[in-house]
């Protein structure tokens, strides 16, 4: 009969990191192990149940013993089964014993075709096996695989010592009402588990039937069985508890808290109102890392002094709770108070020389170097843009001296913004401050761009040389190995120069960047030329971005497959080439575009580069008429090309759609005659030029 499966294991408190891994972990190996026995309908599902205290499963519909099977089991060659007069031979009743049929006559086994021979086979029906037997070693093989971050060896209360990722003190197991007779780390299975520690009725707690798990943990033990539960009872508690103010809750520290707590409650507190003068991301962070709490700002961003916390305990009377949590942050605050004012008493210039004790990358130099680098790689980018040059040096010469501040070697995540705070304190200009946290930027996908061009030369020019840099030592991506980050410093690369219309050539950027490290010949060791590799892998950057943005891969193919220097305007071609893909003229200017392609590739030697179109060898009417054709449109093609009007010099192509075909109807382009033929390939280079100069049209061809 098919009921509903519960498989728990109650612990002592999991790490609350691995928690949700764990859980789904255990559920997904106990389904697929069932599945994988014939026990699941195809409506089956299960449910994982993950707490502090316990991983858990619940599957509906499953079968209590597994269908019978129709087998087909191949006994041995005709050759080997049968002797030379056709008798059974004694490796015929040996293999027939082995498996478990040793009364069968040759007449009761099917003969058949196996592959050029002939083979011996058997036909049976195998009985369905009960569940209990089956998830016994589905359970054992999903206990041994769960990615357990440390194991844990513990002694059992009869002495043994077994390991697991925490003590297990229960086991349950149910198919319905049934107690399935299980046995697990010394454990035999029952219908008990253990509520919450300190609000459950106390003891064990009986679960009468697997569909009722978790309303009974719920209403018996004050136990959310659910992690995505707790989760949404946190969020909804919070946002409550916050009223107008703004509540920070980042998805991790959700999902931590979560595993933290069985029965989340909510309570506010407060801290003094003078650590609002130390800036707020160093409170915010130091809350929600070490203590696990949960900010509050107001309408316009500003942090407030009350904070949210997640109790395990729910009391009438919280004040025990809220004072004991006030007391435990104060330190945690007048630590970040004091490395505050501790860092302000020296300016981000005095700190520079210290750069130099702090190694970057043993073939690369100090990170003192590498500032160097940046500094003349951003004032580089700043004279090419007209942006200020000394403003780009200073921001750069600044935008790692916060590394070497208290607040920083605390907290690592706040590089780049304390710089700007420090730089502000030391009365920098403010283009200048914000570089030190801007040229961070972008950090990851969809995140904000520099908002001056001070950040953006810095940004830049961080980015470049550490491209440059890292991959002419040898150590590119692989795989999916990328430990310095290259494919994210080359999409901000690209979203940079897209974003902001920057125009500026990729070569002239990358060539930039290699000249710091040729002129660096003296510590910077086993140096290779990169240019080669990585503009294309930027170029690849650009491909997946722009293909997230909505453009089809035969767009993005139009426009890159020109290995375009500049991509400044990259999006209005796109935009421009999505609309010619729209007219009905161009699958044919497409296929025709393809077709001259591959004409010229085949012919690309015997037609020299500057090849003159001569009037006088038009013969026919068709190639006459397209070239008047072009001449008259050429004019027009070119002057919106040159506007940027990449849509309209697209649009007049399709002008051309009927001279186009009657040309590839009419005419042989390869002609005996070698005047002719070489006149008509100069004509297809010209017309070629003409509809590549937005983007590979071809491309659009099916």
């Amino acid at each position: 009969m098919n009921q509903t499966l519960l498989v728990e294991i109650q612990t002592e408190e999991l790490p609350p990191k691995a928690l949700v891994k764990l859980g789904a972990a255990f559920a997904n190996g106990i389904a697929n192990g069932l599945k994988a026995r014939d026990f699941l309908e195809a409506d089956s599902i299960a449910t994982a149940h993950a707490t502090p205290r316990r991983l858990a499963v619940t599957i509906s519909n499953v079968r209590g013993t597994s269908p019978d099977k129709s087998i087909r089991e191949k006994v041995l060659p005709v050759s080997v089964a049968l002797d030379k007069d056709g008798n059974p031979s004694a490796p015929l009743a040996k293999k027939l014993a082995a498996l478990g049929f040793p009364d069968l006559q040759v007449s009761d086994l099917e003969r058949a075709q196996d592959g050029k021979a002939e083979s011996f086979f058997y036909t049976y029906t195998a009985s369905g096996s009960p569940l209990a037997s089956a998830l016994q070693d589905v359970l054992q093989d999903t206990v041994s695989k769960l990615p357990i971050p440390k194991v844990m060896s513990y002694q059992r209360p009869d002495g043994a010592t077994v390991q697991f990722v925490r003590p297990v003190h229960l086991l349950l197991a149910l198919h319905g009402e049934q107690v399935l007779p299980l046995s697990l780390l010394g454990l035999e299975a029952g219908r008990h588990t253990m509520g919450h520690r300190f609000l459950s009725h106390g003891g064990q707690i009986a679960i009468p039937h697997a569909d009722h798990y978790a309303g009974v943990l719920e209403s018996e033990g004050k136990v959310l069985s659910s992690a995505e539960a707790r989760k949404e009872s946190i969020r909804r508690q919070l946002l409550d508890k916050a009223g107008a103010d703004q509540v920070l809750m980042p998805e991790s520290l959700l999902d931590e808290v979560a595993a933290l707590v069985e029965w989340p409650v909510v309570y506010e507190c407060r801290f003094e109102e003078e650590f609002l003068s130390v800036p707020q991301e160093c409170l915010i962070l130091t809350m929600q890392t070490n203590q696990k709490y949960f900010a509050l700002t107001d309408a316009s961003g500003k942090l407030r002094s009350r904070f949210l916390i997640v109790s395990n305990l729910e009391t009438s009377d919280p004040s025990a709770i809220i004072g004991g949590n006030e007391r435990v942050v104060r330190p945690r605050l007048s630590d970040a108070k004091f490395f505050f004012e501790q860092d302000k008493k020296k300016t981000l210039e005095s700190r520079l020389p210290q750069l130099a004790n702090v190694v970057y990358h043993n073939k690369l130099g100090t990170q003192l170097d590498r500032t160097q680098r940046v500094m003349s790689l951003a004032a580089a980018i700043a004279r090419r843009l007209g942006f200020d040059v000394a403003l780009a040096e200073r921001g750069a010469r600044l935008a790692k001296a916060d590394l070497l501040t208290d607040m920083v070697g605390e907290f690592p995540e706040l590089q780049g913004i304390m710089g700007t705070y420090y730089a502000r304190h030391d009365g920098e200009h403010e283009e200048i401050a914000l570089a030190a946290s801007e040229h961070y930027q972008p950090r990851f996908a969809g995140d904000l761009l520099p908002s001056t061009n001070t950040g953006l030369a810095v940004a830049l020019a961080d980015k470049l040389e550490t491209l440059v840099g890292i991959w002419g030592i040898g150590l590119q991506p692989t795989g999916e190995k990328d430990p310095f980050a290259l494919r994210r410093h080359a999409l901000g690369v690209m979203r940079m120069l897209v974003e902001k219309r920057l125009p500026l050539s990729l070569w002239d950027l990358v060539n930039d960047a290699c000249a710091l490290f040729q002129g660096q010949a003296a510590k910077v060791k086993e140096m290779r030329d990169p240019r080669g590799e990585v503009i294309p892998f930027m170029l690849d950057r650009l491909r997946g971005m722009l293909r997230e943005r909505g453009f089809s891969p035969n767009e993005v193919e139009a426009v890159l497959a020109q290995n375009p220097d500049r991509v400044d305007d990259v999006v209005q071609r796109l935009e421009a080439v999505q609309a010619f893909a729209a007219l009905p003229e161009s699958s044919s200017l497409a296929a025709a575009n393809k077709r001259i392609t591959n004409i010229l590739k085949k012919n690309e030697d015997a037609l020299p580069q500057d090849a003159a179109l001569k009037q006088e060898l038009l013969v026919e009417p068709a190639e006459s008429a397209l070239a008047a054709k072009m001449s008259a449109l050429d004019g027009e093609v070119l002057g919106a090309f040159e506007r940027s009007d990449f849509t309209g010099a697209l649009k007049t192509l399709a002008l051309m759609k009927d001279e186009v075909d009657a040309f590839f109807n009419d005419v042989m382009v390869m002609a005996e005659d070698v005047n002719l033929r070489n006149n008509r390939l100069a004509l297809l280079s010209q017309l070629h030029a003409m509809m590549n100069r937005v983007a590979d049209i071809s491309k659009l061809a099916a």
